[in-house]
């Protein structure tokens, strides 16, 4: 099956974590809100963490449970994209996996478009100034995470050149999969590589 679009859930012991977001993002992916109903789709393992991976498109979609082990980042290589656009959670992934080729031996990338921040290839991100998260407003991707945690005001969405980096703290990831996780170091230069 070759569908256009990809959705990626949490499942935890049976339950399909912050589904409505979900919900909202294939919505909006197929432009009708009488899309799919993931309410009724998924019918989760219950035991254990899951990943729900959905391919879908307007004609069909296929569901599938993997079971997820984290995979920890710690450092990023800066790379820079001016042309990508990936404001859908497409299921192809050609230009950020091309992207991610750069890493070098670093653990993911930073994309960095037009001299702002956006996005790894594979989570948001959050810094860290001390006092306050701050989220790209140049995000590839508004990500289910990062627009759950805009509206529960524990990150503000903040334009952030590459410049800006050094003057943070912390840095944090976010996905469907890890929620909001800092990543260990208090030094941005570590991280930064």
């Amino acid at each position: 099956m070759s569908r256009v679009f990809l959705e990626t859930i949490k499942i935890l012991d049976g339950v399909a974590l912050h589904l409505e977001y979900h919900q909202e993002r294939l919505n909006t992916a197929l432009q009708t809100s009488n899309s799919y109903n993931l309410y009724t789709l998924i019918n989760p393992p219950t035991n254990a963490l899951y990943r729900c991976r959905i391919l879908y498109d307007a004609a069909e979609i296929e569901i599938e449970y993997l079971p997820y082990t984290k995979h920890y980042i710690h450092t990023l290589k800066l790379v820079l994209s001016d042309a990508i656009i990936y404001d859908k959670k497409y299921v192809n992934r050609d230009e950020i996996n091309r992207l991610f080729m750069q890493k070098e031996q670093c653990d993911d990338i930073l994309i960095i478009k037009k001299g702002l921040v956006s996005d790894t290839s594979i989570a948001n991100i959050a810094f860290y100034d001390g006092k306050l998260w701050f989220t790209p407003k140049a995000a590839l991707l508004k990500g289910t995470c990062r627009t759950r945690l805009l509206l529960e005001g524990k990150i503000i969405e903040k334009e952030i050149r590459v410049e800006d980096i050094k003057k943070y703290k912390k840095i944090a990831l976010m996905n469907a999969m890890i929620d909001f996780d800092i990543i260990a170091s208090d030094n941005i230069e570590e991280i930064i590589c």
